[in-house]
């Protein structure tokens, strides 16, 4: 595909975009901003959490993972089942009791202003870091199909991707975010369907066939068993995919902040629960298109890339396949793509106006207004600069970069979290900066000499639970001898 043909359906795409998110944001104010006045359908919200979950990392590296992994990555998929449980029967009636905006505002009401402050700070910064990541992979994709060949700066390629996210998002950010992503769910599942049929007819199976050389590949293991030291070991995937769906959904202002718009809490959790199945069935058709891309590689003598990132853009857009391919991924990842940076810098925007500069103490609506939209310019900002600094350390695959990031940055809200619901007495809550800090320190040191204190044993993505259970354990010592009622 050449890089103008690849420019123009990116343009085409986000035209339509523009277009949806001008008619659904029109009119919008704070309210609809933040949780879109709490009008939207479930069953919209259910259809368009595929494409607000499922990023670029997943569109582009989830097929890539499968050489060195095999379908493992599904191990954690049904932790994501187990912990949206807990989220929709767990929490989400309570946001909706307390009538939340932020949902860290019930860290203020349980342990005082500065664990509430702890919390959207933790917030800000694992958003911050996980949106850059996800859209530095399209940036990358980007510079290697379009700007790189036309001779422009990484820079520029940056520049121009935060402003596509800044413009559909500035106007209605929640109220826009829920039809927007539903067009963005309908792009993605259909690039996902048909890039499988094109590939598939391409190694001339028809689906019987397709499901033989799948289910016979050894690339389409999903269970692992028999070394517990294994990143890929299968008690080490469920509960790392458990916790990180509560980490990571539960308490991530992005994505409940949709749930939230739902009429009440019954619609919320038919929401969720249609969603994460939903989501489930796409990520196994991923890990299906993976199979079907090295099998492709190897019996058309195609050398593998360096990077297991680089395998579905290659063949893609490398004119392997009809023009049709490669336009179906650039649609899919772009839509993946902007959908995760878009609801990122929405979410962000509404925790920094919402959080820290406590706009709903303003005394008028119009001067709340004014400053989330000098937020959001702000945040569009810090997440360019973000994806720069990541693109010159970056030395893993996207994906592992993701959880790895969370792992540190979401298990202090994890533990905060878990104490409120759990324990019932009071802390002393100006030192839990302090326990929210120390913990993933203690976890960073602990993980990178695990292997020579624990006899080999290598940390995967559990490393949250730890890092949570930690924060947990250093609220314990702040307890007040004076018990005090949960919010």
């Amino acid at each position: 595909m050449s890089p103008l043909l690849i420019l123009s359906v990116i343009l085409i795409y986000f035209a339509v975009l523009s277009g949806v998110s001008w008619w659904s944001g029109r009119r919008a104010d704070n309210a609809g901003f933040f949780v879109g006045n709490r009008r939207s359908p479930w069953y919209v919200v259910a259809f368009a959490m595929i494409g607000a979950s499922i990023s670029g990392v997943t569109f582009v590296s989830v097929p890539g993972m499968v050489g060195a992994s095999g379908f493992s990555y599904m191990q954690m998929v049904l932790g994501f089942v187990a912990g949206q449980v807990l989220i929709a029967f767990v929490l989400t009636p309570l946001f909706y009791r307390m009538e939340l905006v932020s949902i860290y505002g019930y860290l203020e009401k349980r342990f005082g202003v500065s664990a509430y402050r702890t919390g959207a700070w933790f917030f800000f910064v694992s958003k911050m870091l996980g949106a850059a990541v996800r859209l530095y992979l399209v940036c990358a994709v980007l510079q290697f199909l379009v700007f790189g060949p036309w001779g422009v700066p990484f820079a520029v390629n940056v520049l121009f991707s935060v402003l596509v996210v800044w413009l559909y998002t500035f106007r209605g950010g929640v109220k826009s975010l829920v039809w927007t992503d539903s067009l963005k769910t309908s792009c993605l599942v259909m690039s996902l369907f048909l890039a499988i049929y094109y590939i598939a007819d391409g190694l001339h199976l028809d689906w019987a066939g397709l499901l033989a050389t799948v289910g016979d590949s050894p690339m389409s293991q999903v269970f692992f068993f028999d070394d517990v030291d294994d990143g890929r070991y299968f008690f080490k995937q469920f509960l790392a995919g458990a916790f990180t769906m509560v980490a990571m959904n539960g308490l991530d202002q992005d994505m409940m902040q949709r749930n939230l718009s739902c009429r009440n809490y019954r619609d919320s959790q038919k929401n969720m629960m249609v969603s994460i199945l939903l989501q489930s069935v796409v990520i196994l058709l991923f890990l299906v298109l993976g199979v079907l891309l090295y099998v492709y590689a190897e019996r058309e003598g195609i050398p593998l890339p360096a990077k297991s990132d680089d395998l579905f853009p290659m063949i893609a857009t490398g004119g392997y396949f009809p023009v049709a391919v490669g336009v179906l991924f650039v649609v899919g990842l772009v839509s993946s793509a902007y959908s995760a940076a878009g609801s990122a810098l929405t979410a962000l925007t509404t925790s920094f106006s919402v959080d820290i500069l406590r706009v709903g103490q303003y005394a008028s609506e119009r001067q709340a207004v004014r400053t989330r939209k000098r937020v959001h310019v702000g945040m569009a900002v810090v997440m360019g600069i973000t994806i720069l600094l990541f693109n010159a350390l970056n030395s893993t695959s996207v994906i592992d970069a993701v959880y790895t990031l969370a792992s540190y940055t979401y298990g202090p809200i994890l533990g905060l979290f878990a104490f409120g619901l759990l324990v019932k007495r009071g802390v002393r809550g100006r030192f839990i900066p302090l326990a929210a800090v120390l913990s993933p320190a203690l976890c960073l040191v602990l993980d990178m000499n695990s292997e020579r204190w624990l006899g080999g044993y290598s940390f995967s993505y559990e490393i949250l639970i730890l890092n949570a259970l930690l924060t947990f354990l250093g609220c314990c010592l702040l307890v007040r001898r004076q018990p005090q009622e949960r919010a």
